[in-house]
């Protein structure tokens, strides 16, 4: 009997080399400050039942027959006041990243790639564009320190969905939140003090503004609210030999008519100006990089309700973006979770 194995068939499907990939997410943004992209964008990002877990029958109709008929241009404004020349600045810190972290891993022939929850480039579109490079292990990288089921989970559900039409699944391993891990408290603390080191003086308080989430998610069981706080209390406490002033915590973009988490963050810069705060600063420490929620809402909006109820001096502290202290916290979480996959 021979033992020779049997030749490859001629029409036998052509596949490359494996390979391990990594693909970076963030939540989501138009793809133009228009009326028409960003009623896309929030069809799609206000119809996921993570974020509205109202039942479909009742909120649809009030989505597409009131929302998306007066918000969309609303919202448009707000982007083109933080636009930039490269697009939506959330898209463009993203890439960064993943233009950073992919010259970091090249040695280790780790394909990097970025995706949007909502939003392009979509992440069931990157997964089978890394699958068809040969990825056959692919580590899922959502760019939220602290867990919630609105945006965690979501984006895993999205993951999980394109899997599902995928006959060749690639193994997957999913990073997991980073709220109080030290490298992330180290990079938070670095950032702030390099931030704050470059003001003219001291502000009279520090603000650590959290995106908002409704009351009821934490009695459900959703550890979102006690991760921030864990964050925020981690990170007073590092910053201790660079600030001595007092460090509050606040929840931002409230929407909808549902008790939201305490305190919020428009009612608390006009609570501090109107007790006496003259300059303060605020650092937004729950979103990976800038965008709608940190530069309009806060650097602007949140700007001018301080100053209107007689704040001085406001000072916003950008978030991590792409800078150093960003690149080597992903690096090292990254190369941690690819233990036993990366050379």
């Amino acid at each position: 009997m021979s033992n020779l194995l049997p030749a490859r068939p001629t029409d036998h499907p052509q596949t490359p080399p494996p390979k391990t990939g990594v693909l970076i997410v963030n939540l989501g943004t138009p793809d133009a400050p228009e009326p028409s992209a960003v009623k896309r964008y929030l069809r799609e990002f206000l119809s996921d039942r993570r974020v509205v877990e109202i039942p479909p029958l009742l909120w649809q109709p009030i989505l597409r027959g009131i929302i998306l008929n007066t918000r969309p241009r609303k919202s448009a404004h707000a982007y083109s006041q933080i636009w930039t020349k490269d697009g939506s600045p959330l898209a463009v810190h993203t890439r960064a990243v993943a233009d950073a972290m992919a010259q970091r891993f090249h040695e280790d022939g780790i394909i990097v790639d970025w995706a949007m929850r909502y939003g392009n480039p979509s992440i069931a579109s990157r997964i089978a564009a890394m699958k068809e490079q040969g990825c056959e292990r692919i580590l899922f990288a959502p760019l939220y320190p602290q867990y919630s089921g609105a945006t965690t989970a979501s984006a895993n559900d999205a993951l999980f969905a394109a899997l599902k039409g995928m006959r060749w699944q690639p193994a997957i391993r999913i990073l997991p939140p980073y709220y109080d891990d030290p490298a992330y408290i180290e990079a938070l603390t670095q950032s702030a003090r390099r931030h704050l080191g470059a003001l003219s003086e001291q502000p009279d308080v520090l603000l650590l503004t959290f995106h908002g989430m409704p009351e009821r998610t934490l009695h459900l069981g959703d550890p979102y609210h006690c991760h921030c706080v864990k964050t925020a209390r981690l990170l007073s406490e590092s910053l201790r030999a660079d600030f001595s002033g007092p460090v509050e915590i606040s929840f931002q973009s409230r929407f909808g008519r549902a008790k939201w988490l305490e305190p919020s963050t428009e009612k608390k810069l006009e609570q501090l100006a109107r007790s006496g705060t003259k300059h303060i600063a605020v650092m937004a420490p729950g979103f990976s990089a800038d965008c709608l929620e940190t530069l309009e809402e806060i650097m602007l909006r949140g700007r001018d309700v301080f100053l209107q109820n007689s704040g001085k001096k406001f000072s916003y502290l950008p978030c991590l973006n792409a800078e150093d202290e960003a690149i080597t916290l992903y690096e090292g979480l990254l190369r941690r979770e690819f233990s036993g996959w990366a050379k």
